[in-house]
């Protein structure tokens, strides 16, 4: 297979492999940007192009179509030259109206046509008429052209029976039907081209600001997830390192070992939360797929337990239960079921201080997940403060992780004094989460992404 063949099967078109055709490409783009800088620079060329072509060899003085007419028995009157120049100027400076008032000018050549065959004057400039045709074909509405091509058959007409002398009117007809046909034919082909450019340049255009669209909805869409992430991360870990700090610091002077305990559970908490600060940073650089040794998997049910001894450690009694099958959920609802109680907990912890009891249910049941953390409140029976219009970015993300599922969170106060936490998220096949919320298989070793794609 030869280079060319290669770059044609490559770009999918056949001539874009040849460097002749791709410099004439750059100048035809050339040409049309200086075309939209001065577009009476092109009117004026063609003119001229014209002018030189098939005015000139009329007015130059050895030009004689005596003989040749004589050979075919026509005769044409030959004006003196101020009148050759008038019919000539009346078929040529039309044309410089040709793109901006296509009809106009059409009408003003084939009246000076219509005169100047009237009179039995041939002149080469009746080329003009086509010229005007094919701008009209090009720039006007195709209602002007139907009465254009009317126009331009009672002129064939015309000049087919001028010409009978020499040759027959179906020769002559059939001549100038063709060059009309060929003048309109090219004409509706460039439209339609042009037609076709500009469709694909708008379709282009419109795709890429689709595409700026996505990229900004998906950049929102990710920051709004590594802040709920890191939310849950930060906020969940620093409120059981204060509470341990507290708690130690009054246990220091009357027990130091539970001052020594206190301060290993705050090392242990912080290094678990470094862990996942870790995991989510080498995430947000791209690693390339390479998988660090402070990658580790995402947190799930699984996790709880330990979730619920560190925050026993900081004072709460923490009672968890589970019924179901929980541990055969998809990975995405174990760890959103992870966040929710590991926020539910926080709040617990922060609000309602580190001697109240926490009650902390998952139940998949029904095609449904059910988790419900609920609190007893602080000590002395004080009702804990907060409305439902004053919610935190805490309860806002545990809200977001549950709509993914097609679920909902209350959150309000309990009986007594204490706090409810409800979540009820929809596992069922037919649900937003796809086929099925439980995997088929063991649960992955490790997720590179953590989460986050």
């Amino acid at each position: 297979m030869s280079e060319h063949d290669t770059a044609a099967g490559a770009g999918g078109d056949p001539l874009s492999g040849y460097p002749v055709f791709a410099r004439l490409a750059r100048l035809g783009q050339r040409a049309r940007q200086a075309d939209r800088d001065h577009p009476w620079v092109l009117d004026t060329a063609v003119v001229a192009a014209v002018f030189l072509l098939f005015c000139l060899p009329d007015l130059l003085p050895f030009h004689d179509g005596g003989e040749r007419a004589r050979e075919h028995r026509i005769v044409f009157a030959r004006p003196p030259l101020a009148a050759m120049l008038a019919l000539q100027a009346g078929l040529l400076l039309p044309l410089l109206w040709r793109r901006r008032r296509p009809a106009a000018a059409f009408a003003a050549v084939a009246a000076v046509f219509v005169l100047q065959w009237s009179l039995g004057v041939a002149l080469r400039a009746d080329v003009a008429l086509l010229v005007a045709l094919y701008s009209l074909a090009l720039h006007g509405s195709l209602r002007h052209l139907a009465w254009a091509c009317a126009a331009m058959a009672g002129a064939s007409a015309l000049v087919a029976v001028e010409l009978s002398g020499g040759l027959p009117v179906g020769d002559a007809l059939f001549f100038l039907f063709s060059a009309a046909t060929a003048a309109v034919a090219v004409g509706i082909a460039v439209r339609i081209r042009r037609a076709q450019l500009a469709g694909l340049r708008e379709r282009a255009a419109r795709l890429e600001v689709e595409r700026d669209q996505r990229s900004r909805l998906a950049t929102a869409t990710e920051r709004t997830r590594v802040a709920r992430e890191m939310h849950d991360i930060i906020g969940h870990n620093l409120s059981v390192i204060i509470t341990l700090a507290d708690g130690g610091a009054y246990a220091t002077e009357a027990s130091p070992e539970r001052g020594r305990e206190a301060l290993l559970l705050i090392g242990e908490t912080s290094r678990q939360a470094l862990g996942e600060l870790r995991r989510m940073l080498g995430v947000l650089r791209d690693q390339g797929g390479e998988q660090g040794p402070e990658f580790t998997p995402q947190p799930g049910i699984a996790d709880l337990d330990g979730l619920c001894a560190r925050i026993r450690a900081a004072g709460p009694q923490v009672v968890y239960t589970a019924r179901g099958e929980v541990g055969r959920l998809d990975r995405g609802v174990q760890l959103m079921a992870y966040r929710i109680v590991q926020e539910a907990l926080t709040n617990t912890l922060k609000h309602a201080g580190p001697e109240t009891r926490v009650h902390v249910t998952l139940a998949a049941e029904g095609g449904r997940l059910r988790v419900r953390v609920r609190d007893g409140g602080p000590p002395g029976g004080v009702v804990r403060g907060g409305t439902a219009g004053e919610e935190g970015h805490g309860l806002t993300g545990m809200r977001e992780r549950a709509a993914l599922y097609g679920g909902t969170v209350t959150a309000g106060p309990g009986p007594g004094a204490g706090w409810t936490v409800e979540a009820v998220l929809d596992l069922t096949p037919d649900g937003p989460d796809g086929p099925s919320a439980f995997t088929s298989g063991p649960d992955p070793d490790f997720d590179p992404t953590g989460g986050l794609t």
